[in-house]
């Protein structure tokens, strides 16, 4: 097989033992086991609200959703974001009817906060920043941007679980957070994600919304309820299905009591790949913020002539990917093409290489060795 860019690591009997649980009681949807991962995502990271979703993607959708609606944000005011990024994120601006602003990277592959400022007209009325292979970049500057301007602050972390910044984990400083818990994310499922909003008021909603805007959900109804009129519930929206199962979440459960064992490997790795690239000229490494502890869910350099040399990877068994392509090259994105020229030479020369919990010293030296030679 090769040395593989992600291979998730499951602990399969105690995931099993999870799941068992959930078949035995007979419950395997929402309530249950969601409701457990969402208060252990509570105590783990400090955060005042969780919600635990189907996927990250439709997290993103519903923090745009939700505070577009509850802020009487119009169709066709602006959202400054990155085009450095997986698609879900910028997305979710176009699923509202709003516009993506893209605005550039620094050298952390993240908003640079000056370009940021830049970008804010009269209909700006958020920023999404993305905390791109777990870096937290200068989201403080951006933060305090967003104060000035009195703009939102959505944090898209699907790369985050386990990232902390001066000491808290990441999300404790902005308006709502979107965690994703993929297959091969560092807190691995199948599929599903988590949605933290920081006010009470739109956790509330997101609550409802996410299950087709009914005010009580099938759990509540079924446990807390007693009586003839357990089966009465209002819809308050027009909302979807977009709620997690048991199955996932009892997944969820067992990944999340190894995540900060699995993140400090994964810290190991990055070390050794920081180590054997120190004297390559031809290799420039990513840089971690200062007051970050990253999750390191990725480890990317900078090279040139990036897809010869992932054709030589390949050749010698190494598969690594890239992350991202400037969003701005998609067809619905280019009326931007051109305006983050830092973004789209990173997507030219970004390689990702492979990080996860199978990998061992010997494979990282033997990655480097492969690299150097071809740079050369």
């Amino acid at each position: 097989m090769g040395i593989q860019l992600f291979v998730p690591t499951f602990r399969v009997d105690e995931c099993l033992e999870e799941i068992r649980e959930c078949l035995e009681k007979g419950w395997t949807g929402l309530g249950f086991k969601t409701v457990e991962l969402e208060e252990k995502w509570k105590e783990y990271t400090g955060l005042p609200h969780a919600h635990y979703l189907n996927s990250a993607t439709v997290g993103l959708d519903m923090a745009v959703r939700i505070l577009k609606m509850e802020n009487n944000w119009k169709d066709d005011d602006e959202i400054i974001t990155t085009p450095l990024t997986f698609i879900s994120t910028n997305h979710a601006i176009l699923y509202n009817n709003m516009k993506a602003v893209f605005a550039d990277v620094d050298e952390y592959l993240c908003l640079d906060p000056k370009s940021v400022e830049e970008r804010i007209t009269k209909k700006t009325k958020a920023v999404i920043f993305v905390g791109l292979g777990g870096n937290s970049g200068r989201l403080d500057e951006v933060r305090k941007i967003c104060k000035k301007h009195n703009l939102k602050l959505i944090l898209d972390a699907a790369h985050m679980s386990g990232t902390r910044i001066n000491g808290k984990h990441a999300g404790f400083d902005t308006d709502v957070t979107v965690f994703s818990f993929q297959a091969v994310k560092n807190m691995p499922t199948a599929d599903s994600g988590m949605i933290c909003f920081k006010e009470a008021k739109y956790d509330e909603i997101a609550r409802k919304m996410a299950w087709l805007g009914i005010n009580k959900d099938t759990y509540a109804r079924s446990v807390s309820s007693k009586g003839a009129y357990k089966w009465k519930y209002d819809v308050e929206y027009v909302g979807y299905k977009n709620h997690g199962n048991s199955i996932m979440a009892a997944i969820g459960l067992v990944s999340l009591k190894y995540l900060d064992r699995d993140n400090a490997y994964r810290r190991q790795l990055a070390q050794w790949y920081n180590e054997g690239f120190k004297d390559c000229e031809k290799v420039t490494t990513i840089p971690v913020a200062k007051n970050c502890e990253s999750s390191r869910h990725l480890y990317q350099i900078k090279v040139d002539k990036r897809d010869e040399l992932l054709l030589a990877l390949n050749e010698a068994e190494i598969y690594p990917g890239v992350h991202y392509r400037d969003n701005t090259e998609y067809r619905m994105y280019d009326y931007a093409k051109g305006t983050c020229p830092n973004a789209h030479k990173a997507s030219e020369t970004i390689l990702s290489l492979p990080m996860h919990m199978r990998l061992t010293k010997n494979d990282v030296d033997y990655i480097c060795k492969t690299i150097k030679e071809y740079v050369k």
